[in-house]
């Protein structure tokens, strides 16, 4: 399942726990992993991706500071509720901030202006 998902991705600029984490958020997003769904447990996704079980701990535990995912005492790993929407929320303010500024630059560079880009928008949605 996650294995063959992550295993090829493995980006050597970043760390194997951050990509964990940002993938695990992707699955949120994306409603993979629900409101209330347990997490695979750390030695279960640890044999599965081949990697060092304190990778997927550090990866779970940045979920937890960031009240994503919450501890269940003997039981593991939840998906908070409100967690996909806090994510949209953070998400959007994230793009709308920073990616959107250097796309709207980019497009400047290349000589696109706003009722050409807005017009590929539209275009595009259709």
């Amino acid at each position: 399942m996650m294995a063959a998902v992550m295993t090829e991705r493995w980006d050597d600029t970043q760390p194997i726990y951050q990509q964990l984490r940002d993938h695990t958020v992707n699955r949120i997003l994306a409603g993979e992993l629900a409101e209330g769904e347990a997490l695979p447990s750390v030695r279960q996704l640890a044999v599965e991706l081949q990697i060092n079980p304190i990778t997927v701990s550090r990866a779970y535990q940045l979920l937890v500071d960031e009240l994503l995912v919450e501890k269940r005492r003997g039981l593991g790993m939840f998906v908070m509720t409100g967690a996909r929407e806090k994510l949209l929320n953070s998400e959007r303010e994230q793009f709308l901030r920073h990616e959107l500024p250097k796309t709207l630059e980019r497009a400047r560079q290349l000589g696109i202006d706003n009722a050409a880009l807005l017009q590929h928008i539209k275009d595009s949605s259709e």
